[in-house]
């Protein structure tokens, strides 16, 4: 039975997708639900799965070309033999791997070992009848640098290896085209420039409280919500929240000629991945508790190491937090990630001398910084929304008693 392969329906925010790998190719034997093709959003990665058993008869988007919601993407025969499957995928997998190579390539491990300059003879197969998947490939990768680093440069080369894998001395260049995503981030931060009056106030906060309170309770914590760990992003996500009650204009967004307050607190938080920076969105913050919180941050984390976030995780959000000190930053300016008017910018802990009650003590500082829209936020709004999320985490009693 003929059947056509389409894009998903992308949301109203979506204009269109890219396709970005096709995992199987015409005449190739697919399974019902196994992964066939990724589109690529200006948000997310979105999976077109085969709809039954059958196989590919024509690909009618290759990879690179712009779709539309439920644009069709292949012609699909449902209920074909799996026996003629295998033998037709033969002759491009063989096309693809080099002469002498046994093993079948799929189109997206053959581009990986391409752009890195493997040996597909030395790449372990887990796929079917023996073929190379994209997984191997990454494993492979993964496993590289331990296992085949030191043959791959002489003994008398320099310690640094060259990049791209080219042989040390060559001056080599790649041009690669930008992802979707990263064009996007790019116009989305340019924009946010360009037309926003943008302005950051910057405080210190004394970590030594939470810190301590951290120390105190993590184990208890660990082992009465079931091994969530209590971080720091907790409480900086419910300080907040708090702050944002107080501040609704700081809460607010800009539509046009309109200001447009919103009632609830929905707090994106940064995260970083392979293929940029996406903002997942914490729902209703002011309704979780600190495991709560936790919990679906160190899910948003793994999802997107993954490249399974979806288009809800990352829609709205009032007010976004972002944690340059994960990488080391100890001080910086967040650009707003618009249509909201401000976004949090945290950066590394460090031992600094601090004067209290006319002594000198030794104290885990950390700067924060706010970014925000000076046509929403006044100035006074501004640095009373940061000191207080730095009142409230320097004594998180307070976080308790809503004082």
């Amino acid at each position: 039975m003929s059947m056509e392969i389409k894009a998903p329906t992308f949301p109203e925010s979506v204009a269109d997708g890219t396709v970005a790998t096709w995992h199987k190719q015409p005449g190739e034997a697919v399974s019902a639900d196994e992964l066939i093709v990724d589109i690529e959003t200006d948000k997310v990665v979105l999976e077109v799965v085969a709809p039954a058993d059958g196989v590919i008869t024509e690909i009618l988007k290759g990879e690179g070309e712009t779709v539309l919601s439920e644009e069709i993407l292949a012609k699909f025969e449902a209920g074909a033999a799996g026996a003629s499957a295998p033998a037709a995928a033969a002759a491009p997998a063989a096309e693809a791997a080099p002469a002498g190579d046994a093993d079948k390539v799929g189109p997206a491990a053959r581009k990986l070992i391409d752009e890195n300059g493997l040996d597909a003879s030395k790449i372990p197969a887990t796929g079917k009848n023996g073929g190379i998947t994209k997984e191997d490939v990454m494993n492979y990768l993964a496993s590289k640098p331990a296992a085949s680093a030191p043959a791959a440069v002489p003994a008398a080369s320099a310690p640094a290896v060259a990049p791209l894998n080219v042989p040390a001395g060559e001056r080599i260049s790649k041009r690669v085209p930008m992802t979707r995503l990263r064009a996007t981030i790019a116009k989305r931060l340019v924009e946010a420039q360009q037309n926003a009056a943008m302005l950051t106030t910057y405080n210190e906060v004394n970590m030594k409280p939470v810190m301590e309170l951290r120390k105190q309770y993590k184990d208890l914590f660990e082992k009465v919500h079931g091994g969530t760990r209590l971080g720091f992003m907790s409480f900086f996500v419910k300080a907040a929240t708090e702050a944002l009650k107080r501040f609704p204009a700081v809460n607010a967004s800009i539509d046009g000629n309109d200001m447009v307050y919103h009632g609830y607190q929905d707090i994106g938080v940064a995260v970083s991945t392979d293929r940029g920076l996406m903002v997942p969105v914490l729902r209703d913050t002011d309704a979780m508790s600190l495991a709560e919180v936790e919990a679906t941050i160190a899910d948003f984390g793994k999802r997107g190491r993954d490249g399974k976030l979806g288009m809800e995780d990352m829609q709205g959000g009032t007010f976004t937090i972002t944690n340059g000190g994960v990488f080391g930053s100890l001080m910086s300016t967040p650009i707003l990630n618009p249509p909201q008017t401000a976004i949090l910018g945290m950066h590394k802990i460090q031992d600094r001398p601090m004067a209290v009650n006319g002594q000198v003590e030794i104290l885990p500082m950390m700067y924060l910084a706010l970014s925000y829209d000076h046509r929403m936020i006044d100035g006074k709004e501004a640095v009373q929304f940061l000191v207080t999320i730095k009142d409230l985490l320097e004594d998180p009693a307070r976080m308790l008693l809503d004082v």
